[in-house]
């Protein structure tokens, strides 16, 4: 794991100096080591920092040159099947004449090129990757994705200069840097509680999408073009869904469990090739159980596993995760925190994520990267389990809704929502209380107003599109963001090739929440102590075949990720692992309205919001009223805003 940076632009600058300053901005990612390539002819650069993970030896230094010349790449993630390529390369005759000079994946995916190409490649590796690749022979700058975006890769034009890193904070640090905030990109932000790709926070900046490449040429002289070239997809779930399609699972539910199994021990281990220490988070869960599971199969030594705990009721997996360690045998290590230790990170925050990010289990998962991180170099994890076999109760709560509804007829269905809607929430409390206060305390329902309101929405839905993103959205953008026009995202696209409500679900959550969400959290939170995190459930064999399920082996008796229970279950008593899903976080809410509420006070000040420009405040002021009075529970509207604010604060 690794952090990229360079940049192409007008000639004359001085290359080394400006790159080593973007490489400085994100040091925590690679604190190992530091290189610089350039040809100052072009104008071009490509900075890398090193976290040293396989052959920690000079020849895994980067930049890195290819045997024959042509290619230089810096490259941030890790090839798990390296080695397998470099016996077909072997095998191929592609190399022999040129001994290997080393043993990193880099080396070797340099070489594919040679042998390959860039496209044929990518198809062939199997990992987690962001990379810029310049091709000498043709003067070309390539910069490529993985497949489901677990590795960072963002890129722009600003006044005549592509630039590119892991992180925003490195394109920042280029004296070319000029980029305002995308007001667009903040009211999506506001809705899903981080930007989604392809936009970032900042107009003209992008983040490259998952399973992509970008090609562009560079000529004597040349400046980066304000219009680049649109990506090249080489992997997309449009794909796997369609082979599906062709390609269903025809086996019986038994053998499916001997085929995951199969599929997630080989992921499992091609992820435990290391040089340095390696470990694993464990929460206990289903996700993380199965995971170490596998790995303590397969190793001939107890598996590092690292959990936190808390206090407060209903935030505490730690004593499940004690239980599941000491069954599998691990080496465990549990550190139990305090909420004031929890609540020390928030001031971090903003420079951790430098774009506006509110999952409050950013914390947390910070918390826990860096127990590990005093113990081992690379954790595995999870996460994408949910997505994968249907784990999310909002997969059951919105097909079961939608369901009920879709049965009524679309008239009576607005009008009814136009009803709901006729009065204001305070209003239907106001009827509804002196009905309800003679009723038994079990019928009374608390907040009936904003029920109905909510109930109006969904019965306006005219799909069960429109309704699940009713369901995951958190602001209104138009009725929140100034000046903004929100952009349509991939959760208004449909998905012809899935059958089901539930299926389509788990793929909107796929190729939106997982990467723009899961994924920057977990890469932030772990490289912000640099520590490289991965993750078994995104090898693309491992969802291929997920795809290929029937979604009736993945959901049974309104259980989720049943296939994946019964692979678990060969090596965990299911009493151990079965309980109600408690999810990663911490109480945000009553944080809010005790230890935290100066701070965001200070930071929810109606004149203050006024002076910035960017929300209207008389929305966020009523919501802040109603989450101190104990009326509501706003607590994830809120933090959208808070760390807004709190990045306003630090990068503008």
């Amino acid at each position: 794991m690794c952090g990229i940076a360079g940049f192409a632009g007008p000639l004359g600058a001085d290359l080394p100096s400006i790159a080593t300053r973007m490489l400085a901005a994100i040091a925590h990612r690679g604190p190992d080591d530091a290189g610089v390539f350039e040809e100052p002819q072009l104008g071009l650069a490509l900075g890398h920092r090193r976290l040293s993970i396989l052959d920690l030896s000079p020849a895994g230094r980067q930049p890195m040159s290819s045997a024959g010349g042509r290619w230089v790449i810096v490259f941030n993630g890790e090839i798990y099947n390296h080695l397998a390529l470099r016996r077909e390369l072997e095998a191929d005759g592609a190399v022999g004449t040129v001994p290997w000079r080393g043993h990193s994946d880099t080396e070797t995916l340099l070489s594919c090129f040679e042998r390959w190409g860039v496209e044929n490649s990518l198809k062939r590796a199997v990992g987690m990757f962001a990379f810029a690749l310049w091709d000498r022979k043709n003067r070309t700058l390539i910069l490529a994705r993985d497949r489901i975006g677990e590795k960072p890769l963002y890129y722009g034009a600003q006044g005549g200069t592509l630039l590119f890193g892991s992180e925003l904070k490195a394109l920042r640090a280029h004296p070319a840097w000029r980029a305002e905030i995308d007001r667009d990109a903040l009211a999506l932000y506001m809705r899903h509680n981080a930007v989604p790709s392809p936009w970032t926070i900042f107009r003209g900046i992008r983040k490259l999408p998952p399973g992509t490449f970008l090609s562009l040429k560079l000529g004597d002289g040349c400046h980066a073009r304000a219009t680049l070239p649109d990506p090249i997809p080489y992997w997309s779930l449009d794909d796997v869904v369609a082979r599906s399609r062709s390609d269903r699972w025809l086996g019986s539910d038994a053998e499916g469990v001997e085929a995951l199994d199969s599929v997630l021990r080989e992921a499992v281990r091609d992820q435990m090739i290391s040089d340095v220490p390696l470990g694993a988070f464990l929460s206990g869960g289903i996700d993380s159980s199965t995971v170490v599971a596998l790995m303590q199969a397969q190793s001939d030594r107890p598996v590092k596993t690292f959990s936190i705990g808390f206090s407060e009721a209903g935030f505490n997996e730690a004593e499940d995760a004690k239980a599941v360690a000491q069954h599998l045998g691990t080496d465990h290590t549990e550190l139990y925190l305090s909420a004031a230790d929890a609540r020390a990170v928030i001031p971090s925050l903003p420079e951790m994520y430098d774009e506006p990010f509110a999952d409050s289990s950013q914390i947390p998962t910070h918390l826990v990267a860096k127990l590990a991180r005093t113990h081992v170099t690379v954790s595995l994890s999870g996460d994408a389990g949910d997505e994968l076999f249907g784990g999310y109760t909002r997969y059951f709560l919105a097909a079961r809704t939608w369901n009920r509804v879709a049965k009524v007829p679309k008239v009576l269905r607005r009008a009814g929502a136009a009803l709901f809607e006729a009065l204001p929430p305070s209003a239907w409390d106001r009827l509804y209380w002196p009905v309800a206060a003679t009723l038994p305390p079990r019928y009374r329902r608390r907040q009936p107003g904003n029920k109905l309101h909510k109930a109006a929405a969904v019965l306006a839905s005219d799909s069960g599109g429109v309704l699940y993103r009713q369901l995951v959205s958190h602001w209104e953008p138009r009725e929140l963001v100034l000046g903004a026009d929100e952009p349509d995202t991939a959760l208004k696209r449909s998905w012809p090739g899935i059958d089901s409500f539930t299926g389509q679900m788990m793929a909107w959550d796929s190729v939106t929440y997982l990467p723009d969400d899961i994924l920057v959290k977990v890469d932030r939170a772990a490289m912000a102590v640099s520590l490289e995190t991965r993750i078994p459930f995104l090898d693309h064999r491992v969802i291929e075949l997920a795809w290929r399920l029937p979604l009736s082996l993945k959901i049974q008796n309104g259980e989720g990720k049943w296939i994946l229970r019964q692979v678990l279950y060969r090596y965990v008593p299911r009493a151990l692992v079965e309980r109600p899903k408690m999810g990663f976080g911490v109480p945000i809410d009553v944080w809010l309205r005790g230890p935290l509420r100066e701070w965001a006070e200070t930071l929810l000040d109606e004149a203050r919001l006024r002076r910035d420009g960017f929300f209207r405040p008389e929305p966020i002021r009523r919501k802040w009223a109603e989450h101190l009075s104990g009326l509501r529970n706003w607590q994830y509207h809120l933090w959208d805003v808070l760390m807004f604010q709190s990045w306003l604060d630090r990068w503008q």
